[in-house]
């Protein structure tokens, strides 16, 4: 691969070509299993997506979730307990129906998510008022055999990297207010990956299998398609009462609890990369980055004096808990290098020559493309935090401007037709008007927006299907 030349082009010209290449070479994963939709994670690729996981961990402990961990089989009598889920999920689960030699007497489904495995033994657990608010989570594989094209991360047939919470409550209003602290807990997950989202309410004929109602934070990427976050999903009793989950109150009436779930997948680490990436290749934000500075000695492998200086200032990185690593290679330029981490997504990258010992110093060369800085460590750790968070300004503004650029906002929806991106337009919020602004624009209704990044003109007397008026904006567009 030649660096200089970059082959993978421009990310909004051809969005797969651009996707597929900094995949591969950026040693994210490798597609080349030969099942389709599995694909596998490679260290450099793992490692980003551990630490993204990290953050959502902390987020749900600090709200007071606790980690659990059920089975992936599920005997099919009780998948098929919850009438809507199977409908929902029945078709794309996956069936063991017994071993090369032996046939099950009942089969069983390989999770697509855990509702029914976590609340069948839920109903055993959950007796008393004194046992809610159950609040848990796993981080687990889950398996759909989905039936659109697969997409690496994007897509897939096996979620390896699936962090679901469950909660359980006493009452409806508790369980609302569940849902409220979800979504704070997913806009500070987000938040600290600087992308952007719009919250949306799905429409009551496109929510969660078995949900009442369920809220999605959908992006964009630089193809146009809209992707989905993450759920946040008010399951009411639906499922305490296929599963029996009930508890006596403090009144002593026994009761069925009300319930919720949130989900996030690999998908993040995907938007992270279709999103902050560039012309250059990938650019990791400093908190998830596997690798936050490099450093690059300029030196010939004589020069040992320069490469022990290199080894010094990296030590004292890391004692700083800073993910740091000394590139050595013989065999490549110190220009070459430049650009090979500049493609990994590196944040900073540290120079160090002949200039830099004698000075006791070191420059500093930042991935968004600043000036570079000559630096004592001193200095520089001193400064390391506003680095940092001046980075993180520069890819959170530019996020911003890519979700301007592939999103519009129409009053009359037929302006929107041919528009590569998502569409935004005034809905009143039935299906027939849903139906109407789809064959309009081409794109289906993914929900009302209830939470926008973008400001969004007055809704006041606005008519639209008919004469109908507007009272919410619709969120449209193809997604993955």
């Amino acid at each position: 691969m030649s660096l200089e030349e970059r082959p993978w082009g421009d990310k909004y010209k051809d969005f797969a070509k651009w996707y597929h290449e900094v995949l591969r070479h950026g040693d994210i994963v490798d597609i080349r299993y030969p099942v389709k939709g599995m694909i596998v994670w490679k260290p450099y690729g793992l490692k980003a997506l551990r630490l993204a996981q990290d953050l959502m961990v902390k987020l749900l402990e600090e709200a007071g979730h606790e980690e659990a961990y059920f089975p992936t089989m599920i005997p099919e009598s009780i998948f098929s307990k919850e009438k809507d889920f199977l409908e929902g999920f029945g078709g794309e689960s996956l069936v063991v129906e017994g071993t090369m030699t032996k046939k099950f007497a009942e089969k069983l489904l390989v999770r697509p998510t855990s509702e029914t495995v976590m609340y069948y033994m839920w109903s055993l657990w959950i007796k008393g008022r004194k046992d809610l608010p159950v609040k848990m989570y796993q981080v687990v594989n889950v398996f759909r055999y989905e039936t659109k094209m697969t997409h690496p991360i994007l897509r897939v047939r096996e979620i390896m990297g699936f962090i679901e919470a469950h909660t359980a409550h006493a009452s409806m209003e508790e369980a609302e207010k569940q849902i409220r602290e979800a979504i704070q807990i997913y806009k500070k997950f987000f938040d600290s990956l600087l992308l952007p989202y719009f919250i949306v309410k799905t429409p009551p004929w496109d929510t969660f299998a078995g949900a009442e109602y369920n809220y999605d934070f959908v992006t964009v990427m630089p193809d146009g398609k809209g992707l989905e976050l993450g759920s946040v999903i008010n399951l009411g009793q639906k499922f305490s009462k296929a599963f029996d989950i009930k508890f006596m109150d403090t009144d002593g009436r026994v009761k069925h609890v009300y319930q919720t779930c949130y989900g996030i997948s690999e998908r993040t680490i995907g938007a992270v990369i279709g999103i902050h990436g560039d012309e250059k290749g990938l650019f990791f934000p400093p908190n998830i980055a596997p690798i936050q500075i490099v450093i690059v000695p300029i030196a010939k492998p004589s020069e040992e004096d320069i490469i022990n200086y290199a080894d010094r200032v990296a030590e004292v990185l890391k004692k700083e808990n800073i993910r740091v690593y000394v590139d050595k290679d013989p065999e490549h330029t110190p220009g070459w290098k430049y650009y090979f981490w500049e493609f990994k997504g590196v944040p900073l990258r540290l120079e160090i020559g002949r200039r830099e010992l004698e000075s006791k110093t070191i420059t500093v060369a930042r991935r968004d493309g600043a000036p570079k800085k000559v630096l004592s460590l001193k200095e520089f750790l001193g400064r390391l935090e506003e680095i940092w968070n001046s980075i993180g300004t520069y890819l959170k503004d530019r996020a911003l401007e890519h979700l301007k650029k592939m999103s519009i906002v129409v009053e009359d929806p037929v302006d929107a037709q041919g528009f590569r991106g998502l569409v935004i337009a005034p809905w009143d919020g039935t299906q027939s008007c849903a139906d109407e602004l789809e064959s309009d624009t081409g794109k289906p209704v993914l929900g009302e927006i209830v939470e926008s990044p973008l400001p969004l003109p007055s809704l006041s007397g606005k008519r639209i299907c008919n004469g109908k008026i507007a009272d919410r904006y619709a969120l449209l567009g193809t997604t993955y």
